[in-house]
């Protein structure tokens, strides 16, 4: 919900940042693998119940994260490299709560598995909901400029991150905010699957 306005304040510095790094001859796809090992790092850091010290490799990041895209339009951007992203992403996506669990089982192993639970709930109908988007020839770049179909929901990526680091500066609340994020995925997931009936069965009626 918040990505396009978050876009329209980070695009320009970060585009400018990416030509000065496409300059050094760093390319997207290890900007983009150094973005995933900061981010697991951050993650480790959290499994080993110091929260508060994975805001910077987190933030970190999730700057990268942003900064790779930036590159490639610098640069070309390629299939394999939108492609290597998301799973990046997902992966990243997963290994926070994952830490979260792991650094305390018997207060955080069930709210973790809802909330990961939900996240792969999510992740699907945004997958799932691109490769229709792009069978239909549908574009969008209210997300910025991307190698697939970017849905809008209630949930995105800005949200998640500012999500992350609410649990890292407040760990000990991970239970309920876990439940009510895991909760948010759900009714996300579920909008975008009866958007996707509303739009795609339009579509195929058309042909």
């Amino acid at each position: 919900m918040l990505d396009t306005y978050a876009r329209r304040l980070i695009d320009p510095p970060l585009n400018a940042a990416g030509r000065r790094v496409a300059r050094l001859g760093i390319t997207p796809d290890q900007v983009t693998l150094a973005g995933l090992a900061l981010g697991l790092v951050a993650a480790a850091t959290i499994a080993a119940g110091a929260p508060h010290w994975a805001l910077v490799p987190l933030l970190a990041s999730r700057l990268l994260d942003g900064l790779d895209g930036a590159v490639a339009r610098a640069t070309r951007k390629s299939d394999y490299g939108g492609y290597l992203d998301i799973a990046c992403d997902f992966l990243f996506y997963g290994a926070v709560p994952l830490a979260f669990v792991l650094a305390d089982p018997e207060a955080n192993a069930v709210p973790g598995a809802f909330l990961l639970a939900s996240f792969y709930f999510n992740g699907t109908s945004f997958l799932g909901y691109a490769i229709l988007a792009e069978r239909h020839g549908m574009e969008t770049a209210a997300q910025g400029s991307k190698s697939l179909y970017y849905s809008n929901g209630l949930l995105e990526g800005t949200e998640t991150i500012l999500f992350f680091v609410l649990l890292c500066l407040l760990p000990e609340s991970f239970p309920p905010l876990a439940w009510t994020f895991g909760a948010l995925c759900y009714a996300t997931a579920a909008l975008r699957l009866l958007a996707a009936r509303a739009i795609f069965a339009e579509r195929t009626r058309r042909r």
